[in-house]
């Protein structure tokens, strides 16, 4: 049985039902749910086989979104995220105590992407808050790139698919810490 093809609005519903669902982003599929949702995390990290301890990217359409989750930095580094996003750099912050421990895992950091791509900036609008982004594949595989790989590999685990095509990246996003600068993943 083929995996639903979701609307942004239908997507939005099922991230607020707890539901894990996969979308387009920069690069690849994404695997996304509310990260405020300890068992829809869960269930997301089970899919993957992913250990609660490495982390998630946290996704949204707006800077705002991510309000209360991190610290503060210095003025020019926040000149340098802001230069880069929207856009296809994910940047390491400092985390508060807001945060729940599933989506940092082991890390005083939170990976967080203001995203340009069309379809993940609706569903974080929808949603009205940042969403779970991780590449949907199981670990150790390559990610999807189209829907039809998708439904292959995972269908059967997640509530849907959301309509819209793959950005132009080529590769998963950049990573950089925002306390330091450093390149920790090349884009």
């Amino acid at each position: 049985m083929a995996c639903p093809s979701l609307s942004i609005e239908q997507a939005a519903a099922l991230l607020r039902e707890g539901e894990v669902l996969a979308y387009p982003t920069e690069a690849v599929y994404g695997l996304g749910c509310d990260p405020f949702n300890a068992e829809a995390v869960r269930r997301l990290l089970e899919i993957k086989a992913r250990p609660e301890s490495a982390g998630l990217i946290l996704i949204a359409d707006d800077l705002s979104r991510f309000d209360g989750l991190v610290e503060s930095v210095d003025d020019s580094r926040m000149q340098q995220v802001s230069a880069s996003w929207p856009g296809p750099v994910t940047w390491l912050f400092p985390k508060t105590d807001l945060l729940p421990n599933w989506i940092s895992g082991e890390h005083e950091t939170v990976a967080l992407r203001v995203s340009d791509h069309p379809v993940c900036r609706a569903l974080s609008a929808a949603f009205d808050g940042p969403i779970v982004s991780t590449s949907a594949n199981l670990r150790g595989e390559e990610p999807a790139r189209s829907a039809s790989e998708l439904d292959e590999a995972m269908g059967v685990l997640i509530a849907g698919i959301v309509q819209g095509e793959l950005g132009a990246q080529d590769r998963p996003s950049e990573i950089r810490d925002v306390r330091t600068g450093e390149v920790l993943r090349h884009g």
